[in-house]
């Protein structure tokens, strides 16, 4: 399920980023529901949101360290719940396609723009909301050992 839910991923931030760079320039932005979202096509060079700019290849190394993490995690555990599986794949397909546009490009295609927060794109979506499930997950699971 982790892999299945990490190719979707992948495959609707490629096709996304395709159709945005496809048809709207650099810095460009498209009114959808004017003042509150539009699609802006922004190169970014920094971590998820634009935050961190200038550090594309160390960012390219973390995102190469935790794909490769969670394909050990995957791989290595039998039991690994639903939500768990969902979660980690998200992540899992968020890291690469970002990391697919830094080895390709130099830069992260972003383009979905709320005007209040850093342009961004599906792969930072899934890989945000994935950590947020493991987060959840990790708050609910009861503890395996007891005092």
């Amino acid at each position: 399920m982790t892999f299945a839910a990490a190719f979707f991923v992948f495959c609707l931030d490629r096709l996304s980023k395709i159709i945005a760079a496809g048809n709207m320039l650099h810095g460009e932005s498209v009114k959808v529901f004017p003042g509150i979202f539009h699609f802006t096509l922004v190169f970014n060079n920094g971590t998820a949101f634009g935050l961190m700019k200038g550090f594309n290849a160390v960012f390219a190394v973390v995102s190469a360290l935790a794909i490769a993490v969670i394909i050990f995690y995957v791989l290595t555990h039998k039991k690994i719940r639903l939500a768990e599986a969902l979660a980690l794949g998200m992540i899992l397909g968020g890291a690469l396609g970002n990391l697919f546009d830094r080895m390709r490009f130099g830069y992260v295609i972003d383009f979905l723009d709320f005007l209040i927060w850093p342009v961004f794109n599906v792969a930072d979506s899934a890989i945000t909301i994935g950590i947020i499930i493991l987060v959840i997950i990790l708050c609910i699971r009861p503890s395996s050992s007891s005092v």
